[in-house]
């Protein structure tokens, strides 16, 4: 499993790091449009690549689509170490953002495969704080490694990282071959993603993503306009990544343990994430670090619940297709968020961009105790004790 969890804290890493230090780069990036670019040439590949690497996972297996994202994401970092021009930081960036689309969903399905489902939760819990880990050290030592040698020593060390990986994951993880499945078509796979067992955990992750992103890029924004300085607002995003790290384990492990169930976990998730949104809209420093406490609680909650759902209620012949589709949900949902929040804050106030999320993540939380209320929980899992 380590390796898995090296490959989720890469992933997170390369996301983050780079995205947080192109701003100072500024023989590469030029202006806003370019960084707007190249921010968005990563999350665009992942969105258009993630469900096609996860069916092909199901097809040959995932461990070498694993092993050739690794390869690749190395492969594509390496490109900016060598050619080290504005052009081929494009091409670097795309390459990554492909690299990553085929082992994030290929690392999720393994976790899923190579884990009896009374451990799934457990197991996602901890594939979840080790990519956690990977969103909070990437800014931070991005940083660093842009201060000390600029550019190319991130993506250098980018591409010691995923081939070290690679090479772990290759040694470490066993063949997890491939399951004879039916033919499907397409309308078939509509069919199945259609599914209430399939959208609500989706839709619960895609909420918990949106929020999270909102809460890094705008409680820093709200506490400025407080008056807080850069210490107290750094700060409150470290909280936020720490309070969402350290509770997916224990979510993790009270799901299997039968304490929670996924239905009445899912549904606290979402309550609580609307909680820190709408406490985000309370002025000053309390309202910044109750926000992020809050916010990082119910992502924390959402997202090992939330896989361990798909994994329990897909055929394991599916794995690979249906967390690629998953991962397009949270692609959209780290997209919409602030999306959302900006174009209502540009309207009003970020008080009133707060105040639709909550609102809308509330409204989701609502729909899931109906739901659970209404139907019997996902299977095998235990009730609500």
């Amino acid at each position: 499993m380590w390796p898995l969890y090296a490959a989720g804290f890469t992933t997170a890493f390369g996301a983050h790091g780079i995205a947080a230090s192109l701003g100072g780069a500024d023989d590469a990036v030029t202006s806003l449009l370019v960084l707007g670019g190249l921010l968005a040439l990563y999350d665009g590949a992942e969105v258009l690549l993630k469900p096609v690497f996860g069916t092909l996972a199901d097809k040959i297996g995932a461990r070498p689509v694993l092993l050739g994202g690794l390869v690749a994401f190395a492969a594509a970092s390496a490109l900016y170490v060598v050619a080290d021009s504005p052009g081929w930081l494009w091409a670097a960036r795309l390459g990554q953002g492909a690299a990553a689309s085929a082992f994030s969903p290929s690392a999720s399905a393994l976790v899923a495969r190579l884990n009896p489902a009374a451990k799934h939760g457990r197991a996602f819990g901890s594939y979840g704080f080790y990519k956690s880990i990977g969103y909070t050290l990437g800014p931070l030592l991005g940083g660093v490694l842009v201060w000390a040698g600029g550019l190319r020593l991130l993506f250098a060390v980018l591409t010691v990282l995923g081939a070290a990986v690679a090479v772990w994951a290759a040694v470490a993880v066993p063949v997890v071959p491939p399951l004879p499945k039916a033919r499907q078509t397409v309308l078939d796979l509509a069919r199945r993603l259609a599914e209430p067992a399939f959208l609500a955990p989706t839709a619960a992750l895609a909420a918990a993503t949106a929020a999270l992103s909102v809460g890094v890029g705008f409680l820093p924004v709200s506490g400025r306009t407080a008056g807080l300085g850069t210490v107290a607002t750094g700060a409150a995003v470290s909280l936020l990544a720490a309070c969402s790290a350290v509770s997916q384990p224990r979510a993790g492990r009270a799901l299997d343990d039968g304490r929670l169930s996924t239905r009445g976990g899912l549904a606290a998730g979402l309550l609580v994430t609307a909680a820190g949104l709408a406490c985000a809209m309370l002025p000053g420093l309390t309202g910044l670090l109750l926000g992020a406490t809050l916010i990082g609680v119910g992502t924390g909650l959402i997202t090992p619940l939330g896989f361990a759902a798909l994994a329990s209620s897909t055929p394991q012949e599916r794995l690979g297709q249906t967390m690629g589709s998953a991962e397009l949900g949270r692609e959209l949902g780290d997209a919409g968020g602030p999306l959302l929040v900006a174009a209502v804050a540009s309207l009003a106030t970020l008080t009133y961009g707060f105040g639709v999320l909550a609102a809308l993540t509330g409204i989701g939380a609502v729909l899931a105790f109906a739901h659970r209320r209404a139907a019997p929980d996902v299977p095998g899992t235990e009730p609500d004790k």
